[in-house]
C-alpha cells in the first residue's frame, strides 16, 4: 500500500535535500535569520517524511495481521488489528488535512483581529465569545497565545482584540475564519428575552520576517496613541502607551498595547501592519479573489461565512462549504477541526476545478 501520492512525499522529500544543501553553504552559517529559518522548515519536513514512514510500516503490519487472520480465523487477532486500522485511519486524516496546507506561508504563526459589529452590548459579548473560542482552538492545537490589545466594552465583552498566535501552520489552519460570524440567541441582555441576531468580523494574516520590503509612506499612515483598555484597577496603564496606526489607503486598522512602552507597542504594530500589507500584495500576485481583510465586509445579514444558532435549535452551518454541526457548545469551545478541515478540502477542489 502506498500513500506517496496523496501526501506528495517525494516533493518532501526532495526539499529536504535541497535544504540540507543550502544548510551547508557557508554563507548562510552567518545569517541566523535565514539559518533559522532552514531548520524551522527541516523539522517540520522531517517529522512528516517520519510520519509517513511510520505509517508505511504500520500499513505492512496490518497487512500481514490481515493474512493471519484470514489463516487463522483467531477473533482477538482481529479486534486487534481492527484497533490498529482505526489509529491508522485517524493518522491518515491527519496527515491528508496537512497535505493541504500548502500555501506559501500556511507555515507562519498568525494574527487574528475581531471586531464586533453593530449592536453594542450585544455584538460586544459576541466578539468576547468569539475570542474565547479561538483561544480554546489554539491551546487545544498546542499554540502559543498573546493578546495584543483589546478594547472592552462599556458594559460587556469587546470592541475589538488582536491577537498573536504562535506556531507551525497556525495562519494555514485559522485563514479559513476570515470573515463575518453571525450568531443567533436568546439576548442575556434583554429582560424580555427576546431572540437576538448578533454579527462579529475575524480577519487572519500571516506573521512574517523583519526584514520584508513593504514601503509605508509617512502620509498614508496616520498614529493614535491612547491608555491601555482594562477591566479596572491597579493594572490600567496610566500613559498613553497603547498604539493604533491606520492605513489609509486600504483602511487596515492595527492596534497594540502588549508592550510597556509606546515605542515598543509602535515598532509591533508596525511589524503587524507590513504583514497584513504583504499578505495582500501576495494575494494579488495569486490572483486570489478574496480578499484578506474581512473588516471590509459589513456585518450585516447575507454577508457571514458561519452561523452559530443558538434558539429556537441548535446549529453551526458554514455557509462556504455546507458543514455543519448541532454541537454548537463544542464549536464554541475551540473544536473548530472538522469545520477548517472541510474548507481546506473544498479550496483544494475550487483550484483544482480552476486552473488558472
Amino acid at each position: 500500500m502506498s500513500f506517496g501520492g496523496i501526501f506528495d512525499i517525494d516533493r518532501k522529500r526532495k526539499r529536504l535535500d535541497e535544504l540540507e544543501t543550502e544548510s551547508q553553504n557557508p554563507g548562510v552559517w552567518n545569517n541566523h535569520k535565514e539559518m533559522q529559518k532552514i531548520n524551522q522548515e527541516k523539522v517540520i519536513l522531517t517529522k512528516a517524511t517520519q510520519d509517513y514512514d511510520e505509517l508505511f510500516r504500520k500499513s505492512e503490519d496490518a497487512q500481514a495481521m490481515l493474512e493471519m487472520v484470514d489463516e487463522s480465523q483467531d477473533e482477538a487477532l482481529f479486534y486487534e488489528l481492527k484497533s490498529e486500522c482505526g489509529i491508522m485511519q485517524k493518522t491518515i486524516s491527519d496527515l491528508e488535512v496537512k497535505s493541504l496546507l500548502s500555501g506559501r506561508m500556511d507555515i507562519n504563526s498568525a494574527y487574528l483581529s475581531i471586531n464586533s459589529g453593530a449592536g453594542g452590548t450585544e455584538a460586544q459579548d459576541w466578539a468576547e465569545i468569539l475570542l474565547r473560542m479561538y483561544t480554546r482552538y489554539a491551546e487545544r492545537q498546542g499554540f502559543n497565545i498573546e493578546v495584543l490589545s483589546i478594547n472592552y466594552g462599556e458594559e460587556a465583552g469587546i470592541k475589538s482584540a488582536t491577537i498573536s498566535i504562535q506556531g507551525s501552520f497556525a495562519f494555514g489552519y485559522l485563514r479559513s475564519e476570515n470573515g463575518v460570524h453571525r450568531l443567533v440567541r436568546i439576548s442575556p441582555f434583554d429582560a424580555n428575552a427576546r431572540r437576538h441576531t448578533s454579527f462579529a468580523s475575524v480577519t487572519v494574516w500571516p506573521e512574517v520576517d523583519d526584514d520584508i520590503e513593504v514601503v509605508i509612506k509617512d502620509e498614508d499612515l496616520k498614529v493614535d496613541t491612547y491608555r491601555s483598555s482594562g477591566a479596572g484597577g491597579q493594572h490600567v496603564n496610566k500613559t498613553d502607551s497603547a498604539v493604533r496606526l491606520t492605513h489609509i489607503p486600504t483602511g487596515i486598522v492595527i492596534a497594540c498595547q502588549k508592550e510597556r512602552s509606546q515605542h515598543a507597542n509602535r515598532d509591533r504594530a508596525m511589524k503587524m501592519l507590513k504583514a497584513a500589507l504583504y499578505e495582500i500584495e501576495l494575494k494579488k500576485l495569486q490572483k486570489e479573489k478574496e480578499n484578506v481583510d474581512a473588516q471590509k465586509k459589513s456585518n450585516e445579514w447575507g454577508s457571514q461565512i458561519r452561523s452559530y444558532v443558538l434558539h429556537p435549535y441548535q446549529l453551526v452551518k458554514d455557509h462556504r462549504t455546507n458543514w455543519e454541526t448541532s454541537q454548537t457548545s463544542h464549536v464554541l469551545d475551540g473544536e473548530l477541526n472538522e469545520a477548517i478541515e472541510e474548507f481546506l478540502k473544498s479550496q483544494v477542489i475550487s483550484a483544482q476545478g480552476n486552473p488558472q
